[in-house]
């Protein structure tokens, strides 16, 4: 007896005759959007070879069309004059092509124009599938029966009803035949589905396709997966809330990086291992990476590297950078992803702190010479004597008590100084002393609510499954030690004794974190998503008061205002040029709050 599998829709795809395309071209002034304006455009609306409509429309530019685009086009600003402008013309087109997959002959260039023009009316353009038929003729068609893609080439090829004569609606139908042509070619390459055509016109190797069975036994569902080269070697591990649509994505979709196309022709095989929820796939992901630090993964393979601001643990403290967490050596502060942040936040602390910055060991009993900072006034000199090592203690007293609960001693003054400098009409001095505050801010922060985590001896959270049930997750000292489910109709205190039973033990020391910091602010971001619930809770689970809330608002204004910009690309020198403001320390401030509350 014969055994039929029945394929799902995800694997057949859309059958292209199902497909409805819109072919657009468009008549312009010139050949950049950037200063060249649309003048003309025609579409063509197609579905399984019939014509469902078309759209077409002259267009005033705003500008003068040059001699040359009018005797190309026939086009001239006379025939334009009363016409509408793009903003207006825009929701009609828009709406005209909703819903289809837009297609047009050198597409970057028409397209390229839509989407210019729409953000400078403030429309949004729509997230559709497109297809170059120029690209297309490429990777169908051959020299020996067209010298070049053109589409003035084409179109007698296949002997296309309408003639393309630089006119939208004439060279829109005529890519309409052209497209029709080109589908005629893709039977014999057994391609009937738009996914496969996206594949096709997006240069997939041949080699990526060929090893498509690696995705065969992957399931669905959350979870890892491991590519292998010959040795076993894991070559790249990725996560996924379906593993199997996932890696087959990997053969069949758009995945054009260069370094995956390699990595999948050396991959053997594909391991998949299925986890719970999304953060149990997450936090192994993780662990994968830093474990094998696989070639073809570029985060997270090495979270040793991160870098930490010490206040180093002296009679005279200093601060320095650091690549390792030692207790008892000093007050930590981080980490932070590269060298350019943690100076950032130590050039911040300067400016408010006259700590040394010399980096020889300094005894009180040994008197030496002061250097050029403690004549700016940026250092106490504690070097010459001029400072008792009681004096220094409450300098660095602040930057203690601002890495632990209260930061306002550090801030305020640094805050006092970039409004200063912005009245002054030192405006880029100003934007580059708020982003190293901000640097310092967000560092403070992160310590503060991963530490009040870490700090946790057990925490049992659920988060709705969204089918009725709930996902479970033991996190003990802020790492992820149990995760499983609790289906709909099945009691969340029932299946609780058995994910203890078999949660993992960390080792270390009780009063230190059992997880790397990436992996405890993973469980903190699965705490805070809307929905998750507290179970059980061993210990205190708060986050230090005042801490930084009260800078909430100010680093809102600053991610508003950096416009994608980078806040550590400042290349000058990180010195400061002003006397700090002077601190007078006080005692710090130790309290505690309930994590999420306001501090």
């Amino acid at each position: 007896m014969s055994v039929y599998e029945q394929v799902s829709i995800d694997e057949l795809g859309t059958p292209l005759s199902a497909v409805t395309f819109v072919v657009v071209d468009l008549e312009t002034t010139g050949g950049s959007p950037t200063d060249s304006a649309i003048t003309e455009i025609g579409a063509v609306k197609v579905r399984g070879g019939e014509v469902l409509g078309e759209f077409q429309t002259l267009v005033d530019p705003g500008m003068e069309i040059p001699p040359y685009i009018s005797v190309l086009t026939g086009i001239t600003s006379s025939m334009v004059a009363a016409a509408p402008r793009i903003g207006s013309v825009l929701p009609a087109f828009l709406e005209f092509a909703r819903g289809a997959v837009l297609v047009a002959h050198n597409a970057p260039f028409d397209l390229g124009f839509l989407k210019a023009a729409c953000a400078e009316n403030g429309l949004v353009w729509p997230a559709a599938a497109s297809v170059d038929t120029a690209v297309l003729a490429r990777r169908l068609l051959t020299r020996d029966e067209v010298p070049n893609c053109k589409l003035a080439t084409l179109a007698p090829f296949f002997s296309t009803a309408t003639q393309p004569c630089h006119r939208a609606l004439a060279d829109a139908r005529a890519t309409v035949d052209v497209l029709h042509g080109l589908f005629e070619r893709l039977g014999p390459l057994g391609i009937t589905s738009l996914e496969e055509l996206t594949g096709l016109t997006k240069q997939i190797d041949p080699e990526r396709r060929r090893k498509r069975h690696l995705a065969d036994d992957v399931p669905h569902g959350p979870g890892v997966y491991v590519f292998r080269d010959p040795r076993d070697e894991p070559l790249y591990v990725g996560t996924s809330n379906d593993l199997r649509t996932r890696v087959r994505s990997y053969f069949t979709s758009g995945e054009q990086r260069s370094r995956i196309t390699e990595m999948i022709g050396l991959a053997q095989r594909v391991e998949a291992l299925p986890c719970a929820h999304d953060l149990e796939a997450a936090v192994r992901e993780l662990r994968l990476i830093a474990q094998h630090k696989p070639r073809y993964n570029r985060r997270s393979r090495f979270p040793e590297r991160a870098l930490w601001l010490r206040l180093t643990e002296e009679p005279f403290p200093r601060l320095s950078v650091v690549r390792r967490v030692r207790p008892g050596a000093g007050v930590f502060l981080g980490p932070f992803p590269d060298r350019r942040a943690a100076d950032a936040a130590a050039a911040a602390v300067h400016e408010a702190l006259p700590l040394r910055q010399c980096t020889s060991r300094l005894s009180p009993r040994v008197v030496g010479t002061a250097c050029a900072l403690a004549g700016m006034g940026r250092c106490g000199a504690p070097c010459t004597g001029a400072q008792s090592v009681d004096e220094y203690a409450r300098i660095a007293a602040v930057f203690r008590a601002a890495v632990a609960a209260d930061p306002r001693e550090l801030i305020a003054p640094l805050l006092v100084r970039v409004d200063r400098l912005a009245a002054a009409e030192r405006y880029e001095d100003a934007a580059v002393l708020r982003d190293r505050v901000a640097v310092l801010v967000r560092a403070v922060r992160r310590r503060q609510r991963l530490e009040s985590l870490a700090a946790v001896p057990q925490l049992v959270l659920a988060r709705p499954d969204g089918d009725g049930g709930w996902q479970l997750s033991v996190v003990r000292r802020g790492r992820l030690v149990a995760a499983g489910n609790a289906p709909r109709a099945t009691s969340v205190r029932g299946t609780l004794p058995g994910l203890l039973a078999t949660a993992e033990t960390p080792s270390g020391p009780a009063d230190e974190p059992a997880a790397s910091v990436d992996e405890t602010e993973l469980v903190l971001r699965w705490i805070e998503k809307p929905g998750t619930r507290l179970v059980q809770v061993e210990g205190t689970l708060a986050c230090p008061a005042p801490g930084t809330g009260a800078y909430s608002g100010f680093l809102a204004r600053v991610e508003a205002g950096r416009a994608e910009r980078d806040p550590f690309a400042d290349s000058r020198s990180l010195g400061t040029r002003a006397r700090p403001e002077r601190v007078t320390p006080g005692p710090g401030a130790r309290g505690g709050a309930p994590l999420g509350s306001p501090a």
